[in-house]
């Protein structure tokens, strides 16, 4: 989680780390918050949110502090070429991943459209490989899709926020939207996950900021106006 010295730029995949077929370190089973499983088999009727915006301790903790509706969360490495990435790895900038945030939630308690207003005022989504002091092309702005439903809804929240943005003074939205399929999700490290919790490191680094913009109302008729203030079927259900 610091800043490196050259100018990022993504590889192309033959410039990127080859990797290996399986990964070289364990995940942990259970959410060190919720108590859920990482890796699921998850419960019936749930759907899968992937979300790159900074650094993925920060953005994690963003999502696990929902009052409800998230059932587990986890942080991996997405959009990029090398199979099971270690943090080295990506921090090298040769792998073309970003940090990412998986979020597994019940629709029928927290729609998609509440977890892209999270992620867009949570972050810059127009500082393209950088999130406040931390450069590199691991923090760029991701939203990996698992349906067409999601995508759309995507690309229209995108518009609308920049919208908003365009109006408060800021630049273009550099976030990239693409589908999740071919663009494997791999796990980080388990020091990683939940890093930021009370069991781990409650006053840790985080460099995730907003811009202080609302996106507004998802389920309202302002979606895309200023405020005042501020979908993939999941695995075979199973029980915590």
């Amino acid at each position: 989680m610091f800043p490196h010295s050259r100018t990022p730029r993504l590889p192309t995949a033959e410039q990127a780390l080859r990797g290996r077929p399986d990964p070289t370190f364990p995940v942990p089973e259970r959410h060190t918050v919720l108590g859920t499983r990482l890796l699921g088999p998850y419960p019936e009727g749930l759907e899968i949110a992937d979300f790159g915006l900074g650094c993925f301790w920060g953005a994690e903790r963003k999502f696990w502090q929902l009052p409800a509706g998230v059932h587990t969360t986890l942080v991996g490495y997405q959009g990029g070429f090398t199979e099971h990435p270690t943090y080295e790895e990506v921090c090298s900038g040769l792998t073309g991943h970003t940090e990412a945030v998986r979020v597994v939630h019940d629709p029928t308690v927290i729609s998609y459209e509440e977890l892209l207003k999270l992620f867009w005022e949570s972050h810059n989504p127009t500082q393209g490989f950088r999130q406040g002091n931390d450069v590199g092309t691991q923090y760029r702005s991701a939203i990996y899709t698992h349906t067409s439903a999601q995508a759309a809804t995507a690309e229209a929240s995108r518009a609308a926020y920049q919208q908003v943005l365009t109006g408060s003074g800021y630049g273009t939205i550099s976030t990239e939207i693409l589908p999740a399929e071919g663009r494997t999700f791999y796990p980080a490290e388990g020091y990683h996950q939940q890093y930021l919790s009370g069991s781990k490191n409650p006053d840790g680094y985080c460099g995730l900021g907003g811009t202080g913009v609302k996106l507004g109302d998802p389920f309202g008729t302002n979606w895309g106006q200023s405020c005042p203030t501020g979908i993939a079927p999941a695995p075979e259900a199973a029980d915590k």
